[in-house]
């Protein structure tokens, strides 16, 4: 019989600790076991957050002229993500739910600016890498667009020629990674742009992974290609707050080169009895605790504290990029530069290796499938594990060979 209401209502305190019940067996990120779903930045953050969250938990951000102080922190965001990101000064754009929300955005937003040209949406195309994340195949479903996926080169990048090879008389948009979420790659971003502004195309850079990671990682010093609006061409960016951001989730920004093109994202309509509304986003209602908390993460952590956990996730990934490098039966797939890295064995059965690091080891970490490998987004809270992790590791490969586990695992060739 399935769960209904209780009659009567419980005491919370009992309520509390049931619900902390339901959680004991959860990953357990606050100590790093986890390489996905949560970005702990540590508990002093956590604080803010939940504490400027439920500050403005009951406020509406559907209410701008009722909530101020929400339009505020909302603007303020998107011009942080900005200027980060080399956008205009006084940004252009909106916090939505995620990155997926951020990525529909764009591509209504690149539908509907081809459709005010006199294109034909219903023959509709965006041309993306094979490895552009799955919420663009989700965004056409919904639009009715063709998502045409292309190969990728060697590198397990975007292959620019290839991307221009496909694009036709209904394409409308092109897009790259940066980094893309399997491999944590960065795409030729000035390459894919440059297709654009030859064919007149809306470009998009998901950045939902590094949006608010790569700036710092290249304020440290690491060397990172041009990804964002600094490169011409480039028209929308997605860049995840609860991510590399460490803000409460509920919190992505999809940022604008300019007014005029972020006009064509908002929802206008008086066709119903109370008469017209006009929205940004998806969404109507929007918790205002993910605005405050988003704000106030930002602010309480400044340049110099993102810089500091930047190179925390940086020197952990080299730590754990060089440990595999020392092994003859792992190997890194391509070359990763910010927090997310993918590994794999061209001797070894990696999922063999994964099933005991994750049920033997309860290391909570993800897999990749082309070509076959562990998946990890490594966050401050791996810092003071990797060690640990490491030699977890080592001893996982150690008993798949001994258990007789070898087996080469091919490249991944995607035909199309």
């Amino acid at each position: 019989m399935g769960h209904k209401l209780p009659e009567a209502g419980a005491d919370w305190t009992d309520l509390k600790q049931q619900m902390l019940d339901f959680g004991s067996g959860d990953a357990d990120w606050r100590h790093g076991r986890t390489g996905m779903y949560v970005f702990f930045a540590g508990d002093d953050v956590l604080k803010v957050a939940k504490e400027a969250y439920t500050l403005y938990m009951s406020e509406n951000a559907l209410g701008p002229y009722a909530f101020p102080s929400l339009k505020r922190m909302e603007q303020e965001v998107i011009n942080i993500g900005s200027s980060l990101l080399h956008g205009p000064d006084d940004g252009c754009g909106s916090m939505t739910s995620g990155g997926t929300e951020s990525i529909f955005l764009a591509i209504k937003s690149a539908r509907d600016r081809a459709a005010s040209r006199g294109v034909d949406i219903t023959k509709a195309n965006i041309v993306v890498p094979y490895s552009a994340h799955l919420a663009f195949d989700k965004a056409c479903h919904y639009l009715g667009l063709e998502i045409r996926k292309i190969p990728l080169a060697e590198d397990h990048r975007a292959d620019p020629a290839a991307m221009a090879d496909s694009v036709d008389s209904n394409t409308i948009l092109v897009a790259g990674s940066a980094p893309a979420f399997p491999h944590g790659l960065i795409d030729p971003i000035e390459e894919i742009a440059n297709i654009a502004l030859k064919k007149d195309l809306w470009m998009h850079v998901d950045a939902c992974v590094g949006g608010y990671f790569a700036p710092f990682a290249a304020m440290n010093g690491a060397e990172l290609p041009s990804f964002d609006f600094s490169v011409p061409g480039v028209c929308t960016m997605s860049a995840d707050l609860h991510k590399y951001g460490y803000c409460a989730k509920g919190a992505s920004t999809v940022l604008y080169r300019d007014k005029d093109l972020f006009s064509h994202q908002q929802f206008d309509c008086d066709q119903w009895p109370a008469g017209r509304m006009v929205t940004p986003n998806i969404a109507g209602t929007r918790p205002g605790g993910a605005v405050a908390a988003a704000w106030a993460v930002l602010h309480y952590l400044g340049q110099e504290g993102y810089r500091t956990k930047a190179k925390l996730v940086t020197d952990t990934r080299e730590k754990l990029e060089a440990a595999i490098d020392k092994s003859d039966d792992l190997v890194v797939w391509g070359k990763p530069q910010l927090g997310l890295i993918a590994y794999g064995s061209k001797i070894l059965d990696i999922q063999a290796v994964w099933k005991k690091m994750f049920f033997d080891r309860g290391w909570f970490i993800g897999t990749i499938q082309e070509p076959a490998g562990i998946h990890m987004m490594l966050t401050p809270a791996h810092a003071d594990v990797i060690d640990i992790y490491i030699d977890d590791l080592n001893t996982c490969v150690t008993e798949v060979k001994e258990e007789g586990g070898s087996k080469p695992t091919e490249e991944f060739k995607y035909s199309g």
